[in-house]
């Protein structure tokens, strides 16, 4: 992607001086316009803004829709509901931040870093990116939702999570598990997920397969709606860090409590790991048997390992 740079001469900015005051203007008023500056600011930040929007845009659609079938206490909706508000948000937020990949999860970020070349040096901002719009779109939920969220938990100062309150409101903006579920159903539920997430993901971008071109949005929702459909119930299908550590911390900061993260036998964390293990897993799965490109590590000798060592051998010999 590159930008062409307007010439002085030709630049909007300078194209309504007055032939007759040339001579006068001075070095100050020849500065680049503010908003040619902040143009170059949006062209070097542009994928960080592309997945903070992309992300905020996913949340508002998801979290929205479980705020709107909780506090209405069904009447405006059911977990089907749920489903199709969170393959809508994906969906959209796909759309939203295309330029940049439209990864909006740090775990989609991490398995491309692995197996498609993704820049590693991104991967961080990407992420802070992704945190950051999750955590904005929770608080534009809360702001919008606040008045019925005081109603439903009994009060201004009454906020709950799950498993603490037969009221609590935590559950709209990030997972809580099943009551009856161990840590390891916990986590393989995550894990299960998040694979089979990053298996249609690679499917939908691949060329040498049927793939989905410009539909790939299109794809991912029915993918997200499956997944909640099938393996929502018993950890909230969370399968990204973002959509859930960032609206987590923001109940924490609105004031749910510690419980926030003691739900589920400190719960908190399986969203956060599993993720990465399933899409990590669900990628080296589809390049394993699917994969016919170049780019992947998995189609070199030795699935890319001899390729790690005969590079670490020549960074050792050059020292």
């Amino acid at each position: 992607m590159s930008m062409a740079k307007a010439s002085p001469q030709t630049s909007p900015g300078f194209s309504f001086l007055d032939a007759n005051k040339e001579e006068e203007v001075g070095e100050a008023e020849l500065a680049p316009p503010r908003e040619l500056s902040w143009s170059r600011v949006r062209l070097q930040c542009r994928d960080a803004f592309s997945e903070f929007f992309g992300t905020m845009i996913l949340i508002l659609f998801g979290n929205g829709v479980v705020a709107q079938v909780t506090l209405s206490k069904g009447q405006k909706g059911d977990y089907q509901s749920i489903s199709w508000g969170w393959g809508l948000g994906v969906m959209l937020a796909v759309y939203v931040s295309g330029s940049s990949g439209g990864h909006i999860n740090p775990a989609v970020t991490f398995t491309n870093c692995l197996f498609r070349r993704f820049p590693w040096r991104k991967f961080p901002v990407y992420m802070l990116a992704q945190v950051l719009g999750a955590m904005c779109g929770a608080f534009i939920v809360y702001g919008n939702y606040k008045s019925a969220i005081d109603v439903f938990e009994g009060g201004a100062h009454i906020r709950t999570v799950p498993g603490y309150s037969n009221t609590a409101t935590g559950g709209i903006f990030c997972t809580y598990p099943a009551a009856f579920m161990t840590k390891t159903g916990q986590f393989f539920s995550e894990f299960i997920a998040s694979a089979i997430l990053m298996f249609v993901i690679f499917a939908l971008k691949d060329d040498g397969n049927l793939g989905a071109g410009p539909l790939a949005p299109l794809g991912l929702f029915f993918t997200i709606f499956g997944i909640g459909a099938c393996f929502g119930w018993e950890t909230g299908y969370a399968i990204n860090l973002a959509r859930d550590f960032g609206p987590r911390l923001t109940t924490y900061i609105l004031g749910y409590g510690h419980e926030v993260w003691a739900a589920g036998g400190y719960y908190f964390w399986v969203p956060m790991v599993a993720p990465f293990c399933g899409c990590a897993f669900g990628g080296w799965l589809y390049d394993v048997f699917l994969y016919t490109g170049s780019d992947s590590p998995i189609t070199r000798p030795w699935m890319g390992v001899r390729g790690c060592f005969s590079r670490k051998r020549q960074n050792q010999s050059q020292v």
